[in-house]
Parts: structure tokens; C-alpha cells; sequence
């Protein structure tokens, strides 16, 4: 059911209120008639979300100020607001499918709200549904890293190595088998970033500067050459910093560290 907003209502039920949902707003007018065009599609579409979607209407005529502020220059204007903020709009009347697409985009996937759960098995089944996310994949190779199964962990990511994260787990999982780096990497399951990251810069500046010298344990399952080892540090401490913003004064300290170290 649409709510009615005002100049004076405009804060609390749509600025306000798209802290914790997003809401629409339609921008209208009595005497348009692409205006009465559209209203059926968007109040069905807010109906059929079931609350995941709130839909305003502010009539441009009584609220002249609402539409200076929000620079409407044409209506029908769709405006959708998510934490205060229009995260995406479009003007005119639309068919009712681009309106559903419309509407779609604002509201979580279930591979999302799977994704929120955060347990292992509500993360397989997004990974499920969505196989090609890579935010998935890391968050369920990163659960069952948790419980020690490394190679499921691995295979958690296969086929996401255009994913940093993605990429540096794969990364973890090997060098460990070659018997490198478990500390640093118990750091990082404890929270301490930045241990995990010294070590691992630690580990690439010790290793022979002679790309086919033997690294890490040979007796060890999966024992590599010191240029393989190099390669899978790099993509560790990479995977750990794309989680971070590039504007971080962490991140930016790292980054230099490992280039040095890769020098």
C-alpha cells in the first residue's frame, strides 16, 4: 500500500524509512496522464514484494519544493532511496516488465539474504543458486576452512580466479600443503591482519631468489619450486588486501611492502 508524502512527512518516511528498506518514491501529478499509466505497475510491484519494498508518491504540484530539491524536470520521475541516499530512478511511463526489473534490483536475491545467514550449509546453497558470485564462494571456502577441510575450501573457489579473495584462499590452501606459512595463516583466522601479512612478506623475502629451487617441506604433499611459492604468496597477501579499501593507510603500506619484496 503506497504512502502519501509531503514536504513535511518526506524525512521520516522516505529518508527515514530507506535506512531499513528501500523506498520508491513517484513523482506525479493529477493532470498526467503517463503519471495514471504507471501507478498500476509500481503499486503492483511494491505489492507483490511484501513489504521488501516501500512505495511514496509526492504529488509535484502540492510539493513544489521536493521536486526542486530532487531536480525533477519531467514526471512520471521514479526515485528509489536506499540509507538516505537515490540509488537509482528513471523518468517516463515504463512497461510493467522494466518496472519489475526495476523494483528486482532493489531487493536482496535469496543468495543474498543466504549470504547474510553466514552458516555453511545456508552458504552452499547460495553457492547454488549463484555459482558465479564470487563473494560466495569466499565466504563458504572461508567456513570450511574453518573446520579444517581445505579441500573443500578449494573447491569452494574453483573457477573464480578473477576473484582477488577468491584467488588468495586457492593460494592459502596450496602453500600450506607445501608446508609454508600455517602460522601466518592461524594469524589471520585470529584476526591479526597484519601479523598474517608480515609473515607472508617475511615468507616471500626468505625464499631463494632462483625460481626453480626447491621450496618449502619436500617431503611434504605438494612440494613446489621457490618461483611457484612466490607466485602463491603474492596472490595470498593480494586476496587479504582486496578486502580492504584501496584508501586504506593499511593496504597502502602493504602494497609497497610486497612490491619490495617481489623487487
Amino acid at each position: 500500500m503506497s504512502v502519501q508524502v509531503t514536504e513535511e512527512t518526506f524525512d521520516s518516511e522516505v529518508l527515514e524509512r530507506s535506512q531499513t528498506v528501500p523506498v520508491v518514491v513517484d513523482f506525479w501529478a493529477d493532470w498526467c496522464g503517463p503519471c495514471k499509466a504507471l501507478s498500476p505497475a509500481l503499486e503492483k510491484a511494491e505489492t507483490t514484494r511484501q513489504g521488501k519494498v516501500v512505495l511514496a508518491k509526492v504529488d509535484v504540484d502540492a510539493n513544489p519544493r521536493l521536486a526542486a530539491l530532487f531536480q525533477v524536470q519531467g514526471i512520471p520521475a521514479v526515485k528509489a532511496f536506499r540509507n538516505g541516499h537515490v540509488v537509482d530512478e528513471f523518468t517516463g511511463a515504463l512497461p510493467p516488465a522494466r518496472v519489475e526489473a526495476f523494483f528486482d534490483s532493489l531487493v536482496p536475491s535469496r543468495a543474498d539474504e543466504l549470504l547474510a545467514t553466514g552458516d555453511e550449509l545456508s552458504l552452499r546453497e547460495a553457492a547454488e543458486l549463484e555459482p558465479g558470485r564470487g563473494d560466495v564462494a569466499v565466504a563458504l571456502a572461508r567456513a570450511r576452512l574453518a573446520r579444517g577441510a581445505e579441500a573443500e575450501a578449494l573447491e569452494a573457489v574453483k573457477g573464480h580466479d578473477g576473484d582477488f579473495a577468491a584467488a588468495g584462499i586457492a593460494a592459502r590452501v596450496q602453500l600450506v600443503r607445501a608446508g609454508l606459512c600455517a602460522e601466518a595463516f592461524a594469524a589471520l583466522d585470529r584476526g591479526e591482519r597484519e601479523g598474517a601479512l608480515d609473515g607472508l612478506i617475511a615468507e616471500l623475502g626468505s625464499l631463494p631468489s632462483d625460481g626453480d629451487a626447491p621450496a618449502g617441506d619436500s617431503s611434504s604433499n605438494g612440494a613446489m619450486t621457490s618461483g611457484e611459492a612466490r607466485d602463491l604468496l603474492r596472490r595470498a597477501v593480494v586476496g587479504i588486501l582486496s578486502e580492504l579499501d584501496p584508501g586504506d593507510a593499511t593496504a597502502r603500506a602493504y602494497r609497497r611492502k610486497l612490491a619490495t619484496a617481489l623487487g
